[in-house]
């Protein structure tokens, strides 16, 4: 017959092999998502190491488009001027339009098609055309006149510019092909001003027409703000 303090030892017992055993599976556990920590760290560096080349090469694909687009436009006799950290090409209106106006002057056809092979042809070559995601001529104007009325003149100043370059008129018709799906216009009214060289407001310099690219780099925004959990 068991007495009661052989059951109270029993008991005893049974709970001193029930503590070792449930504490050694918390270690296991804790063990587990340590590796499963140390496993995500790792992944996620590398993803970060690869994101900084992605964005390495982005950035040296932007400094090479920008030095030889200075070099092909060095002529200042072309009238147009390189923007040194964007690449955007920058001409006077006047090259262009009359004041106040959106149609093209009869001069400005043979300028446009100087110029805009001479651009492409850098932008779209071998090696880089992969990274352009997006062509964009953008109008800009002083600040004569409402905010509205220059909006609208600004969009159709780079609408007339864009519709030249697409149209049966345009002699180079390979360059339509390749420029047809990444080609925009924006029109930016008189919210950009340009200064002169004292750092004045200039409405002579603000007045122009922009030719810019964007790269393939919100595609890698994105990618880096899912690696960040964002």
């Amino acid at each position: 017959m068991t007495s009661k303090y052989q059951r109270l030892f029993k008991n005893e017992q049974e709970e001193g092999h029930f503590w070792p055993s449930f504490t050694d599976l918390l270690t296991t556990i804790l063990l587990c998502f340590m590796l499963i920590f140390i496993c995500m760290m790792v992944i996620k560096s590398l993803q970060i190491e690869e994101m900084k080349e992605t964005l390495d090469q982005i950035m040296g694909v932007r400094a090479k488009l920008v030095s030889e687009l200075k070099e092909e436009f060095s002529d200042a006799a072309m009238g147009v001027e390189v923007d040194e950290k964007t690449g955007a090409i920058i001409f006077n209106t006047e090259i262009l339009f009359d004041y106040g106006e959106d149609e093209l002057k009869p001069q400005s056809f043979k300028f446009l098609d100087e110029f805009v092979p001479k651009y492409l042809d850098v932008l779209l070559q071998s090696g880089y055309e992969e990274y352009i995601a997006e062509i964009i001529i953008e109008g800009h104007t002083d600040r004569d006149g409402s905010y509205l009325y220059n909006l609208q003149l600004s969009q159709e100043r780079a609408y007339s510019v864009a519709d030249y370059i697409m149209s049966e008129d345009f002699p180079y018709e390979n360059i339509q092909q390749h420029v047809g799906e990444k080609l925009t216009v924006n029109s930016k009214s008189y919210s950009d001003p340009r200064t002169d060289e004292n750092g004045d407001y200039s409405a002579e310099d603000s007045r122009r027409v922009e030719f810019k690219f964007r790269l393939k780099d919100e595609e890698i925004l994105d990618k880096t703000r899912e690696i960040l959990g964002e």
